[in-house]
């Protein structure tokens, strides 16, 4: 094997001297025979006049980024190419004050910088880029498609191309269109962290050998802590210092795709739960929220235990019946799916089925969710008798556990849905169960045939104890047994993370994948995390197409 010629590439500064001086010893102590960095000097930071004497003393070579060709220009903005309003109000913040705080001098030099080089290294053509080959704010995500990735790797046509501006790291082999091969890496930026929660930045070693290339992405810790000090002491933004200190983006966040923004720690502006509230976000609030744990996407599991029933309901949104395969979920799986929604954060847990009480196992997966978190279990409340009455009783009294029985209105609207007696055992459920201190909500479906009967089973429920707001009226939903009702679907639904056997769903009406497999997330082999990251991604998805928002519809009270 020949020499090997290593190249170390760097980007997005960021106006962040701490950790380009970690690119410089990290760099050197792994042998690299050049430092080059893609452009982006400042932004975030608050020191762009630190970077300059650096770059001269340690011999870095420069690209120009969309920053150095707005500042040489005296351009009013960071050319960056965001295109939301929030995005573009925070990088305007970055800009106006880097544009402040960098000398005639220093603008003068970025002037003369190229925005792109080519060479040659032991017969590889090697192509460095800010943005892509397209543009110089061109942002080159990883999850783009094949023919987007072609297109770059086409346009640029040398073995390995080099870009920084999206600020994450990633490499891929590109086959273009003429039956090369281009290697692609986004050398990720030294500024800020990667919003993967690490404090760490990165950057890229570029090893050729033999007329062959490789690259090693490089996670590099440096002193984060002097960084965030500094913006803070500056006034800037405390975004920016967050986002140093966590390695979570808290600005700029619109730009990322949703494959992107699903892996990190907030996906929406706070604004925008704002206008649904039709309130203002506080000023001193973090801008960014998680999609999870929002009104959009609440931080709830629903856990169907089962799909029979002793019922056999006209409007079952997930077609459950005496006759329905019975499709048990298991204790095992069951308690793993507890101690995974712990972990997550999710604050409440949603026990339906089918009938719950048709598991055998029911008691036992209620009280083991209940020690840990917010329990409802959704039943019809009609198999509170003999051994399961007695099994009840174990439940008596325990805290962070509600039922929730449904009662369809009137007796004779529910008993025509439900069948003859079945109103009058519901109802039975409800006092067995308050008398063995449980608290008791009440769902009602409604129908044509029990419009408008709300009220009145409010009245009805409050002489048995069970207070007006927790008795909740819901639409009928066109799912499993129903052609009729509401839509409810990925499209225009807000999701509510479901797990079944056959695995992961948007939502519980419609957690079926034989009636609704346009509604499965996921098979039953994926964790809960990633179920909810791919839920997150679908939701971004949707969402970008028109700005539109989804409905919110609770199955529960």
């Amino acid at each position: 094997m020949g020499p090997v010629t290593r190249l170390a590439l760097c980007g997005g500064i960021y106006s962040n001297p701490y950790a380009l001086r970690a690119f410089v010893a990290d760099a050197r102590r792994r042998g690299a025979d050049r430092l080059i960095c893609l452009g982006d000097l400042g932004a975030y930071g608050a020191e762009p006049e630190a970077v300059r004497p650096l770059l001269d003393e340690h011999g870095i070579e420069c690209l120009a980024g969309n920053y150095e060709v707005a500042i040489g220009s005296r351009q009013a903005d960071c050319l960056c190419g965001y295109t939301d309003d929030t995005d573009n109000a925070f990088g305007q913040i970055a800009y106006d004050y880097t544009f402040a705080h960098t000398s005639e001098a220093f603008a003068a030099w970025m002037a003369t910088l190229p925005t792109e080089r080519r060479f040659d290294v032991d017969g590889v053509a090697v192509h460095l880029v800010h943005g892509s080959p397209l543009a110089l704010n061109d942002f080159w995500w990883e999850s783009l498609d094949d023919g987007a990735h072609r297109l770059r790797a086409d346009a640029s046509g040398a073995d390995v191309v080099c870009c920084t501006h999206s600020g994450l790291p990633w490499t891929r082999r590109i086959t273009r269109s003429d039956g090369g091969e281009t290697l692609a890496v986004n050398v990720g930026v030294l500024g800020r962290p990667a919003n993967d929660g690490g404090r760490h930045v990165w950057y890229a070693l570029l090893d050729v050998v033999d007329g062959a290339v490789s690259a090693e992405l490089v996670p590099l810790d440096y002193d984060w802590r002097a960084q965030a000090a500094s913006i803070r002491a500056a006034g800037l933004p405390e975004a920016f210092a967050e986002v140093v200190e966590t390695g979570w983006w808290t600005s700029c966040l619109e730009i990322l795709p949703p494959a992107e923004r699903s892996r990190g720690r907030f996906q929406l502006y706070r604004s925008v739960l704002a206008q649904l509230a039709g309130t203002e976000p506080g000023p001193a609030e973090r801008p960014v929220v998680p999609l999870f744990g929002s009104v959009l996407f609440p931080a709830r599991l629903w856990i169907y235990t089962n799909f029979d029933c002793n019922l056999a309901c006209g409007y079952c949104s997930v077609a459950s019946s005496p006759r329905a395969e019975r499709r048990r979920l298991g204790l095992e799986r069951f308690t793993a799916l507890v101690d995974e929604a712990v972990d997550a954060g999710v604050a409440e847990v949603y026990v339906t089925g089918g009938e719950p009480f048709l598991e055998p196992d029911l008691i036992d997966m209620l009280l083991y969710a209940s020690e840990r978190l917010e329990v409802v279990c959704l039943t019809n409340g009609m198999l509170y008798r003999g051994r399961r009455r007695q099994e009840l009783e174990r439940l008596a009294g325990r805290p962070g556990l509600t039922l929730q029985t449904s009662l369809d209105g009137t007796e004779a609207a529910h008993d025509a849905q439900r069948g003859r007696g079945s109103w009058t055992r519901a109802l039975e459920g409800v006092d067995v169960a308050r008398a063995l201190g449980l608290p008791v909500r009440v769902g009602m479906t409604e129908t044509t045939a029990n419009e408008g009967q709300g009220d009145a089973l409010r009245t009805l429920l409050a002489d048995h104890g069970v207070a007006p707001e927790q008795v909740a009226v819901r639409p009928l939903v066109a799912r499993g047994n129903s052609g009729a009702g509401i839509a409810v679907d990925q499209e225009g639904t807000v999701p509510e993370l479901t797990a079944a056997a056959d695995g992961w769903f948007w939502h519980p009406a419609g957690a079926d994948r034989a009636t609704s497999p346009d509604m499965l997330v996921g098979g039953p082999e994926l964790p809960l995390t990633e179920a909810r990251r791919r839920t997150v991604e679908r939701f971004l998805t949707l969402r970008q197409r028109d700005g539109s928002l989804p409905t919110i519809y609770q199955c529960a009270v």
